[in-house]
């Protein structure tokens, strides 16, 4: 970038180029600094989790509103995806689970049309969330959201809209 152009780098024709670590990558010292700071966002992140949820709700509300249309989909499924990114994070794993689960069964255009069709499954994946966070249920050890869990997967798996 001596001339202050980019320069692009094709990876097909630089070949691969390995890292190297050492191990560990992260220090015991280094992980009780993390671990530490997490416990001290606690409060954060479950107010963080709350306004995901709300986020996810209202992103419901909003494809309810618009007849189920793609766009509104969308919104519906970036919202799910946050939550399936953070939910481990907020301490929260079945958040993830679920999240993951709705994010299957919308994220191709059958899967969209199968919403349309019949929203049902969408709501219950909404509602799964809300109890799960509203209920303090934290993962698939807890019976009511062990049962929740795999009812909803059952279900998305036996649409067959969504990529394997």
């Amino acid at each position: 970038m001596a001339d202050g152009k980019a320069q692009l780098i094709d990876p097909r024709d630089a070949g691969r180029r390995s890292v190297a670590l050492r191990r560990p990558v992260f220090d015991e010292e280094t992980l009780a600094r993390a671990d530490s700071v997490l416990h001290a966002l606690a409060d954060s992140l479950c107010e963080w989790l709350d306004g995901d949820i709300e986020k996810l709700q209202q992103a419901r509300l909003g494809a309810e509103a618009a007849g189920w249309a793609d766009t509104a989909l969308e919104q519906l499924m970036a919202a799910a995806h946050d939550l399936k990114g953070m939910g481990a994070t907020y301490g929260y794993p079945i958040v993830t689970q679920i999240a993951a689960s709705l994010c299957r069964s919308i994220e191709t255009q059958a899967g969209k049309a199968q919403a349309r069709q019949d929203p049902t499954l969408v709501c219950a994946h909404v509602d799964a969330l809300r109890a799960a966070v509203r209920d303090r249920i934290k993962d698939v050890n807890h019976p009511v959201g062990r049962t929740l869990l795999r009812t909803l997967e059952q279900r998305v798996e036996g649409l067959g809209v969504a990529p394997r």
